[in-house]
């Protein structure tokens, strides 16, 4: 079996594409799950907590 080196970068494309997807997919999933709302949501307002001003 002979690969050449355009075989070997349409399947290296195609993978890293469809590893992207799947990465995106698990990212967003993970970000809307209903348990991590908690976590999120403390996060979100510890930016805001202990803000008396602007920064001197």
């Amino acid at each position: 079996m002979d690969l050449e080196h355009a075989t070997l970068v349409r399947l290296s494309k195609s993978f890293g594409l469809f590893y992207l997807i799947a990465l995106s997919i698990i990212t967003v999933v993970y970000a809307y799950w209903p348990s991590n709302k908690k976590a999120f949501d403390r996060a979100a307002k510890s930016v805001l907590r202990n803000e008396y001003g602007p920064w001197r």
